[in-house]
């Protein structure tokens, strides 16, 4: 029998940790055992893939640092690694880190792996666990927002970074893992640097705690900044230098239809090789992935197949334009930022298309609403966009070389707000961990909104601390408003509709948009869903429809939904969501009403609940034209055209009084998701805010915004 090809590792190992001595004081070998045949994992013999796709990862460039990795994981809490994606950082350091755990027989407990993205966490881990010759679900498993692969012999786990930060609730150490990296820090989630925040004060209380954070330049200077300088970083070298070729001038604004002209040009070409087109944002992928399919169904043959594939977040999965690919047929990646990670499975690009721009939403606290801004991407991205070309492909950024691109990408803690982030920190005071040393703090005014709203809400006490409200609340993972909405739901009777409300605005939006030439049409289909008193209503009976639908025999539920112009993928995430606020309900032992949809009490609980939570976002059409006013910032916004309300869906008339879900601030200020209210029913509810705190709490807020209601009320009355 051949000798297996990693002796020479193992050998390596031994004599590097044979007799180092572990945090815990007791001294360990870090060996593998003389019998190399035997998985060290589940203790069968290796098979001939196992040894293949050995070779292929010792070709890896985080490959060439992994005895020195190892040795800083023995000698050190916290690791910084540093490199630009196809390094195979992601996937390696999470196996040395489990082969570390085993060493100590996980006396410290599993190994955990965040991703930003659940389609990278669940590839992640069925490439590992083929790459560690053991079955997915067992040794190497996953977790994201609605499903989990795992069982009780998982020792290497991926995740997202807001599952990992959820299960600090009810285990603010971590007990469970002996080991956690933090993958993609340089993305700035606002789960990575809450997490990243509270590791710090964890690591104090857990010398034994191994923890490893993997970036990429420039952002480990901000984390050498937070962390100190001792802390060790391991830089991995570059893969790939492509020749890059930048724009000789133009606009930012000037450059959508260029890269979709530049990748005709490019297939015209008949260089070998796939296209990857970095746009502003998901919008714009879906756009241009219609645009060429269009585009090249009218090429020529002899030029070979054009397939646009989507790839970005928000997508379960690659979604080519057509499923029967010809020979010579050449794949165009339309992506947007957070999605370079996407590519490290990607190995036939040969070019890359990089716009340099992306599209952001900054929430604005002093109006509760989020701004629709344009900008550069940091340089940090643009130089990961270049390692994504085989060797000596070509980048084409769509911007003059002078172009002066920020370091770092900014924090999402910073443009997004903060009332899930200081709701969730409360409820980890009360478990026991109460500082977090945030990396970049949040801005003081938006602490200050943050800690009102929650006031608003009941989830605070008088002395500031989480309220058993606001401790039921942090169990949802709900927004507050519309955690407070469903616990109102409790009282008026009405938990059934609330529910199925939040699971469908939690999930991606279900409407589809059509080209320009069946917009009429999906309109009218949309209509036949249409509910009198608005949009939430509305969502409701999508979804029964959508289940009641099921139960027909021979229903095809993608079929249905494409014929009513709505995303099947949105309504299966909404019926496994709704699945999850009911079984959380459950476990609190909450009132669980049963289904009254239609009738006329049941329609006014519904909009008590939801006023119980978005009491802040009620507007009045001030001259009857559609222009609403907002009585909590005294904006002014129209509604969406999708919306029930919108001009050419409704034919009634428009409300006078209506209860918005979301207000964006963009060209055309909008509020989304809108229903009628009565001033009846929101002078009613709103003294009922400060009451379900039990009198713990001043009402002043509450009765200054219900004597604003009472006063445009009247005012409308003259």
């Amino acid at each position: 029998m051949a000798e297996p090809c990693v002796s020479e590792d193992h050998q390596t190992d031994t004599e590097l940790f044979g007799s180092s001595q572990v945090a815990d004081g007791c001294e360990e070998a870090f060996g593998f055992g003389d019998d190399l045949e035997l998985n060290q994992f589940d203790g069968l013999p290796y098979s001939s893939r196992y040894y293949k796709l050995l070779k292929e990862r010792k070709s890896l460039p985080v490959w060439n640092v992994r005895s020195e990795f190892l040795d800083l994981l023995v000698n050190n809490q916290l690791v910084i690694v540093s490199g630009t994606t196809k390094t195979g950082k992601s996937s390696q350091i999470p196996q040395w880190c489990a082969e570390f755990c085993l060493s100590t027989q996980f006396q410290h407990g599993m190994v955990v792996c965040t991703q930003i993205h659940q389609q990278q966490a669940v590839e992640l881990a069925l490439r590992v666990a083929d790459e560690m010759d053991v079955n997915i679900g067992h040794e190497v498993g996953y977790s994201i927002p609605l499903e989990t692969c795992c069982s009780s012999d998982t020792v290497l786990r991926y995740c997202t970074d807001d599952v990992l930060l959820r299960e600090m609730m009810s285990d603010p150490m971590l007990e469970h893992y002996g080991a956690i990296i933090l993958d993609q820090a340089h993305e700035r989630t606002v789960s990575t640097d809450i997490l990243l925040g509270l590791l710090k004060e964890v690591l104090v209380q857990r010398p034994e705690l191994r923890v490893v954070v993997l970036s990429a330049p420039p952002a480990e200077d901000c984390l050498l900044g937070h962390y100190g300088s001792s802390v060790p970083l391991l830089r991995l070298e570059k893969v790939n230098e492509a020749e890059v070729v930048h724009s000789s001038g133009g606009s930012h604004k000037d450059y959508f239809y260029p890269a979709l002209r530049l990748v005709l040009e490019i297939h015209r070409t008949r260089e070998e090789g796939d296209i990857a087109v970095f746009l502003a944002s998901a919008q714009e992928v879906e756009c241009a992935y219609g645009i060429l399919c269009k585009e090249g169904a009218r090429l020529s043959g002899e030029l070979g197949q054009l397939v646009p594939v989507a790839l970005h977040p928000s997508r379960l999965g690659l979604c080519p334009c057509t499923t029967e690919e010809q020979p010579h047929s050449r794949r165009v990646y339309l992506s947007h930022s957070q999605a370079e990670d996407m590519f490290c499975a990607v190995d036939s690009l040969n070019f890359v298309i990089d716009t340099g721009v992306e599209r952001k939403y900054v929430y604005n606290p002093r109006v509760r609403a989020s701004a629709e801004v344009i900008r550069p991407i940091s340089r940090c991205r643009a130089d990961i966009r270049k390692q994504l070309t085989k060797p000596a492909g070509k980048c084409f950024c769509l911007y003059p070389e002078e172009t002066k691109l920020p370091a770092e990408c900014v924090p999402q803690l910073l443009e997004s707000s903060i009332v899930p982030t200081v709701l969730f920190l409360k409820r980890m005071e009360v478990a026991g961990l109460g500082h977090c040393d945030f990396i970049n703090r949040p801005d003081p005014e938006g602490l200050m909104q943050a800690l009102e709203e929650l006031d608003y809400l009941a989830a605070l006490d008088n002395d500031g601390n989480l309220s058993e409200i606001g401790i039921i609340m942090s169990e949802f993972p709900l927004d507050p408003q519309m955690a407070k909405s469903l616990l109102a739901s409790c009282e008026f009777d009405c938990v059934s509709e609330v529910v199925t409300i939040a699971a469908m605005l939690a999930a991606p939006s279900c409407f589809l948009e059509p080209p320009v030439s069946m917009a009429a049409e999906a309109t009218q289909c949309h209509l036949k869903f249409r509910h009198p008193e608005g949009d939430h209503f509305t969502l409701i009976n999508i979804y029964n429809t959508f289940k009641q639908s099921q139960r027909e025999p021979y229903f095809s539920p993608e079929k249905w939904c494409q014929d009513y112009f709505l995303c099947y993928e949105a309504l299966q995430t909404a019926c496994a969501i709704r699945s999850e606020l009911m079984d959380i309900l459950r476990r609190l032992e909450l009132p669980i009403s049963e289904l009254a949809f239609g009738t006329k009490t049941n329609t006014l609980n519904i909009k008590r609940a939801l006023l119980a939570g978005y009491f802040m976002q009620i507007a009045r059409d001030v001259d009857g034209s559609g222009t609403y006013f907002m009585l909590s910032n005294k904006h002014v916004a129209q509604v969406h055209p999708l919306s029930s309300y919108g001009a050419k869906a409704h034919k009634l008339g428009l409300p006078e009084w209506v209860l918005f879900h979301e207000y964006t601030l963009s060209e055309n200020n909008c509020i989304r998701t809108v229903s009628q209210i009565s001033p009846e029913v929101g002078v009613c509810v709103l003294p009922q805010c400060g009451a379900m705190k039990q009198g713990s709490l001043s009402t002043c807020h509450e009765i200054k915004l219900s004597k604003h209601f009472i006063f445009h009320t009247k005012s409308a009355d003259m």
